[in-house]
């Protein structure tokens, strides 16, 4: 669910594709965050939240722009890991017309092999399933939808990627177009970085998230404490955020909850049978979680917008007066952790075994633990702070190689 991004830059500055990757540069101010609209709060269909820092355009460049996938590789311990012959479906709403082409900018600045419809690595269908019609263009969602396509490629290089565009950002939609990605041929996890508050119809549409062999990712939100669904649904692996850094320590790395990532206990959804926390007798949120602070956010590359590109779209996308993006940006949100641990399972190629989000709980070992940080006030504490063990914003931890999944 949740996207955020920052720098919206020039499209071809920087370094040229494939060029060896540099330190992330830091940047010189700290430019408001904006919000990114995949359909507006209150109008009572899901949405994708996104949120933006704008930066100066000479930082957005491939090796400037955010956490790169050399960067995440580490981070989480995935050297030497290979999905060939899997699939990652992505399910958002409405249509990204440059989806092909920024992903393939994207895999060609970090030297990743190409992915493209021509080779069938790369595949767009509606939420039928079909290759056309497809829905209307959104560049709300597009950024979302580039985010997406862009973690996948990150995490699982060699995965097979399946976009599926639903018509409208509403259940039915939405539960349709779930539907027609678990149904594909190869597809071994699906990615939802979207949501909306939970009420009495969600329950009745979680049997669309119930696909046996197929993991299902769902982002937690990125509005700080409070539960969303479909991530309280008990057919999903609820995912949500932290923030990650470099450190001196023996992993390389360090992590604490994001502020921004959703968490709680959920109104209506039952306490499956796998999850064991005391301080909610129903079904809590999250259950793993990764990347997902704006701050410490990853590097993403999307032309899709509503200005045409060019200076002038560069500062209407600063204030806010246009949607997308004009080139890299560096963005978080849950939209970024879901398609992460989405991408982590189809490297573990273990989901033949999975009916729901419960293999994490018996695979403990094998999760970095988040012990610190917070994203709101709550009672029972645990179910917005960081601790040892398990905790609203970031379950039980975030992957150390595969074996969680």
């Amino acid at each position: 669910m949740a996207l955020a991004f920052t720098a919206p830059a020039r499209a071809g500055s920087g370094p040229a594709p494939g060029a060896a990757a540099a330190a992330p540069a830091a940047r010189s101010a700290t430019p408001p965050i904006l919000p990114f609209g995949c359909a507006a709060p209150g109008s009572g269909k899901i949405r994708c939240f996104g949120k933006g820092r704008l930066a100066p355009a000479a930082t957005g460049d491939p090796n400037s722009s955010g956490l790169r996938p050399a960067d995440l590789i580490a981070a989480y311990k995935l050297s030497g890991t290979d999905g060939a012959g899997r699939t990652v479906a992505i399910v958002d709403a409405f249509d990204d017309p440059k989806a092909e082409a920024d992903l393939g900018a994207y895999r060609s600045a970090y030297g990743l092999p190409a992915c493209t419809t021509a080779n069938g690595c790369f595949k767009k269908v509606n939420q039928s399933g079909q290759a056309s019609p497809l829905p209307s263009a959104d560049y709300g969602w597009a950024e979302e939808e580039s985010l997406d396509l862009d973690m996948v490629s990150a995490i699982c290089p060699t995965c097979h990627i399946l976009l599926v565009e639903a018509s409208s950002a509403d259940t039915t939609s939405l539960s349709a177009a779930e539907d027609a990605a678990a149904a594909t041929s190869g597809v071994v996890a699906v990615s939802n970085s979207w949501g909306g508050s939970e009420d009495s119809t969600t329950t009745a549409a979680d049997p669309h998230f119930n696909h046996a062999g197929v993991a299902i990712t769902a982002s937690s939100g990125d509005s700080g404490f409070g539960v969303s669904w479909p991530a309280s649904s008990q057919y999903v692996t609820a995912v949500g955020g932290t923030s990650l850094k470099t450190a001196s320590n023996a992993r390389g790395w360090t992590e604490t909850a994001w502020s921004g990532a959703g968490s709680g206990c959920s109104s209506n959804e039952t306490k499956p049978s796998w999850q064991h926390d005391s301080g909610c007798a129903n079904r809590t949120v999250a259950d793993v979680s990764a990347v997902a602070d704006p701050n410490t956010g990853v590097a993403v590359y999307d032309t899709a917008n509503s200005c045409g590109g060019g200076s002038f779209c560069d500062l209407l996308l600063a204030f806010g007066l246009a949607q997308g993006a004009d080139g890299w940006v560096q963005v978080g949100g849950t939209s970024a952790s879901s398609p992460i641990i989405a991408s982590v399972y189809a490297l573990a190629g273990n989901t033949g075994s999975i009916t729901s989000g419960s293999y994490p709980y018996a695979h403990t070992g094998s999760l970095f633990d988040v012990t610190s940080g917070s994203n709101g006030t709550c009672s029972p504490t645990y179910l917005c702070t960081a601790g040892a063990g398990y905790d609203g914003p970031t379950g039980l931890g975030t992957p150390n190689g595969t074996g969680g999944f």
